[in-house]
């Protein structure tokens, strides 16, 4: 049994105080949320705005104190802190979930949907509420539900025509198993690296190009020394949003359903936010001095297959995930 599974089985033998706990009158608490982007990143906008919502509707009783910018280290570390109970709450990229927990690979399938609309419908859908089901007796933290950093772009310093254009070139990555597997088999180098460190990075020639959404190239202005935006779509960047299998038992049940309502309704209006918000980053960097070059899934050749050969038997939950997503298409499509 892992550490996170024997964890969560002696937790279950104090369920009784938690169920007491819940018949109790609710305490006042100061909760932490952490999360690894800046102070300008709409995943920190929303746990700010989920601090304020918790501090109107529970009168004043309860707070939320945000750690953005890796403030309490990388995600690995939030997520022991999360663990632990020194945590309450976090915004996790679905990287390091899938570290843990390999089958939630499955999202980072290569055109596993077109756009933000697509990807927002399919983790709002059946199969991806269902897989969190699984994460407090794995990791030991209760998924509350899914937002996301809208899709995958690849931005370079130099002229990107073709994928073979990459081979052998530095290219940043979230440091996480199925992006690493992907540039592999481009052929690239895949480099990991916190987003702290990219623009550096990237004026210095550290790194030759970036898996990147188009929010932070806009936001943070990789573009000043990367001048080709491989606009491809290529890949769907989830996160989740967790609360502390420990923090979870001590709370009342009117302090479960509230924190649930409050931090999902945020969660959604992120993946409202990169529906709207998607087009006019993209309308503002065609005005910047970037050579804009539109791909689709022939651009990356067999590597859509070869990933899918390593991943299928990885993340079961692919096949399920896809089938789910062909759907939504389909009736998005339908006359």
């Amino acid at each position: 049994m892992t550490s996170a599974k024997l964890s969560f089985a002696v937790w279950a033998l104090v369920a009784t105080v938690a169920t007491g706990a819940a018949e109790s009158p609710a305490l006042a608490r100061e909760f932490r949320l952490g999360l690894i982007t800046p102070p300008t990143h709409l995943w920190t906008e929303a746990a700010y705005a989920f601090g304020e919502e918790l501090e109107v509707e529970s009168g004043g009783a309860h707070r939320l104190a945000v750690f953005p910018a890796r403030q309490l280290g990388t995600e690995a570390q939030l997520l022991q802190l999360l663990q632990t109970g020194a945590l309450d709450f976090a915004i996790l990229t679905i990287s390091e979930v899938t570290n843990r927990m390999p089958q939630f690979g499955a999202f980072y399938a290569p055109y596993l949907v077109a756009n933000v609309t697509e990807a927002a419908e399919l983790l709002r859908g059946d199969v991806a509420r269902a897989m969190l089901a699984s994460m407090p007796e794995e990791i030991g933290v209760f998924g509350v539900g899914y937002g996301m950093a809208g899709m995958r772009q690849i931005l370079g310093r130099d002229p990107i025509r073709t994928a073979s254009d990459l081979r052998g070139r530095k290219l940043r990555i979230t440091p996480f198993i199925p992006i690493r597997d992907f540039y592999q088999l481009l052929g690239a180098a895949p480099t990991p690296m916190p987003l702290a460190s990219v623009y550096d990075a990237l004026a210095n020639g550290q790194i030759d190009a970036i898996d990147m959404d188009l929010e932070a190239i806009w936001k943070l202005k990789y573009y000043d020394y990367a001048k080709t935006l491989v606009l491809s779509n290529h890949m769907m960047f989830p996160c989740v949003g967790v609360i502390s299998g420990k923090t979870w038992l001590v709370l009342s049940e009117e302090e479960r359903a509230l924190v649930t309502r409050l931090f999902r309704e945020q969660l959604d209006r992120i993946m409202d936010e990169y529906i709207e918000k998607e087009r006019e980053w993209e309308a503002a960097l065609r005005e910047v001095d970037v050579e804009i070059v539109e791909v689709g899934p022939e651009f990356f050749g067999t590597v859509l297959e070869e990933w899918e050969a390593i991943w299928s038997d990885k993340a079961p939950t692919l096949s399920d995930l896809k089938a789910e997503a062909a759907a939504n298409a389909s009736k998005a499509t339908a006359p």
